[in-house]
């Protein structure tokens, strides 16, 4: 990992501004979005629609390719909703996209690019209309959504279970497992009496992690130069000496 030369004072500014951004353009298309958040490039992260709540250290990791979206196209106006529950990861591409009703349990995790919507949005044989019928999505606490990974209309998922790499969950997924293929089935049932470590634990005292991470800063990047920085803007190859 290539040494970070930024001066603290240019790293505790960025952070600022990147909450202002956040608390300017997100929070606002938010019917509730809960504090602590941590939310990375937000200026790639788009949220839309009505009825959309987000839990507390809610984290989201943009990237100018693989956005993060958030969205809500209910049938009619003001009509469909997301609920994102707390301590939930969104990774670059992560998506959701709801026609009537997502959830997602507390702790939960989107890996790269995984997908979750309860439409198809379009019928096999009409194509100008949605299907009539409502098939909500549901997400329990602790779950993995692995890369790519997708999930489809009128699915459950239990908690603490793990969604494969590039797999499709097109029916209901018990707790305590993982599901991998296209489609989904369960090929490992996981110990429930061995307990979990979750986000919910390693975000148990918010104001404590965010002291923590300020005085790390303060202490790798406390004797950085503002000159040696702007050096390493203009000449780059100087970040190697």
């Amino acid at each position: 990992m290539r040494k970070d030369n930024r001066p603290y004072w240019l790293k505790k500014a960025y952070l600022s501004f990147r909450r202002w951004y956040t608390d300017y353009f997100l929070r606002p298309e938010c019917e509730y979005f809960g504090p602590y958040e941590t939310v990375m490039k937000p200026w790639f992260v788009h949220i839309s629609g009505p009825n959309i709540r987000i839990g507390r250290s809610f984290t989201a990791i943009g990237e100018p390719q693989h956005r993060v979206e958030i969205g809500v196209w209910g049938r009619e106006e003001g009509a469909g909703r997301v609920e994102i529950g707390d301590c939930v990861l969104m990774s670059p591409g992560s998506r959701i996209s709801a026609s009537d009703e997502i959830t997602i349990g507390d702790g939960t995790m989107f890996a790269n690019g995984a997908y979750v919507t309860d439409s198809d949005w379009h019928g096999i044989y009409d194509r100008t209309r949605r299907d009539e019928g409502v098939t909500p999505v549901h997400i329990g606490r602790n779950v993995w959504l692995g890369d790519h990974a997708t999930v489809l209309k009128g699915v459950t998922i239990g908690d603490n279970s793990v969604v494969a790499a590039r797999a499709v969950v097109t029916r209901d997924v018990p707790a305590n497992v993982v599901v991998a293929g296209n489609p989904a089935r369960v090929v490992k049932e996981l110990d429930a009496d061995r307990g979990f470590t979750t986000r919910l634990d390693y975000f148990r005292d918010p104001e404590g992690m965010e002291r923590f991470f300020d005085e790390v800063d303060r202490q790798v990047l406390g004797e950085n130069s503002s000159w040696r920085w702007l050096w390493g803007v203009v000449y780059p190859k100087s970040r190697r000496d």
